[in-house]
């Protein structure tokens, strides 16, 4: 088969002239050694500079960068092998998380290698090794191909947040969310965000809003430490976060400024916001609107509602269901929903 050699300090150079002429046998995947590349060609074309590249005849791997993970998988897995695989997964950034069933364990190096070269955005494959789990719901992951790294850099709503997948949690499928609620808010609100991680939150709506101030509270030191490096490399100066226990700081705040309170409070931890509800409804007035979020079955949305009213009827407050949404699927049936209500 017919190849061009390019010294690898060239090899960028060669690869566009190549592709821009038309020239590449996208059919197959290159090869390297220690000091060359080596692209395979549809025909020979005139040399300018002869020293640099020669032609070759070479054998090259037919390439996989063609079609779907799952089209490509069902080439080199075994039919009973095929069966188990799990194609689905999330990119942060460029780097993509998958599920590997243990049925397919000694299997999970070449598709994580096919995911790279189905998707040329992906540059680091990592495998979900436990669940999300502890106070600051995290979750392990193993390297499994692509750059050894755990950190990226992830763009949505005209922003950039810096991210350890590992160490800080994180929701892509929250992106949307994030949205809708920057469409509501208005001029000169103060906003607090409860769980802010690594500051999703907090530096959308600073970005893409005209509050006038949004405070961030986040256990996690690791998130926090990355919620401060969003701010800078977005260059927002209404934003302060806080590293520490809801619980605990907003009475401390409040006993610093017994008037404190917010127009509007989020609070995207689903599983036991609800534990939360009075620390927002502290710093609550007439008018502030909360985001509450929650995981149920679609049959039990109302169940979001009662632990609204039990809260809001301890705390002596009136209030007025605005809207549910729904904003992802948890699992089968299971829903991830908001709840937006305002004080009355």
């Amino acid at each position: 088969m017919l190849g061009l050699k390019v010294a690898l300090k060239d090899a960028e150079k060669w690869k566009k002239y190549l592709v821009l002429n038309n020239l590449i046998d996208k059919k197959h995947y290159y090869t390297k050694d220690k000091t060359h590349i080596y692209f395979p060609i549809l025909k020979k074309f005139s040399i300018i500079n002869a020293n640099e590249i020669s032609f070759v005849e070479k054998d090259f791997p037919e390439s996989t960068g063609f079609g779907t993970l799952k089209e490509n998988l069902s080439k080199t897995l075994t039919k009973e092998e095929f069966e188990f695989v799990k194609t689905a997964h999330d990119i942060i950034g460029n780097i993509a998380i998958i599920e590997i069933p243990k049925d397919l364990e000694q299997k999970e190096t070449l598709i994580a290698e096919t995911l790279l070269k189905v998707n040329s955005q992906i540059k680091t494959v990592l495998k979900k090794a436990e669940i999300h789990s502890g106070v600051y719901r995290t979750q392990k992951m193993t390297y499994l191909a692509g750059v050894n790294t755990k950190e990226t850099i992830y763009r949505e709503n005209n922003i950039r947040l810096k991210l350890d997948v590992e160490k800080v949690y994180f929701s892509i499928r929250l992106g949307n969310e994030r949205k809708r609620i920057t469409k509501q808010v208005k001029s000169g609100e103060e906003i607090l965000i409860m769980f802010s991680g690594c500051a999703p939150y907090p530096v959308v709506l600073a970005k893409n809003t005209p509050a006038k101030h949004i405070t961030g509270i986040e256990i996690n030191p690791d998130g926090h430490k990355y919620g401060l490096e969003n701010l800078k490399l977005n260059k927002l100066k209404n934003v302060d976060l806080i590293c520490g226990d809801v619980h605990t700081v907003i009475p401390e705040l409040k006993n610093k400024n017994p008037n404190l309170t917010y127009d509007r409070i989020a609070m995207p931890l689903p599983k036991t916001a609800n534990e939360f509800l009075s620390d927002a409804l502290l710093v609550s007035k007439k008018g502030t609107i909360i985001h509450f979020y929650d995981f149920l079955p679609e049959n039990a949305f109302d169940n979001a509602i009662k632990k609204i009213d039990e809260e809001c009827k301890k705390a002596k407050l009136k209030h007025k269901i605005l809207e549910i949404v729904k904003c992802g699927q948890h699992a089968p049936h299971i829903y991830r929903i908001c709840v937006d209500f305002k004080i009355i």
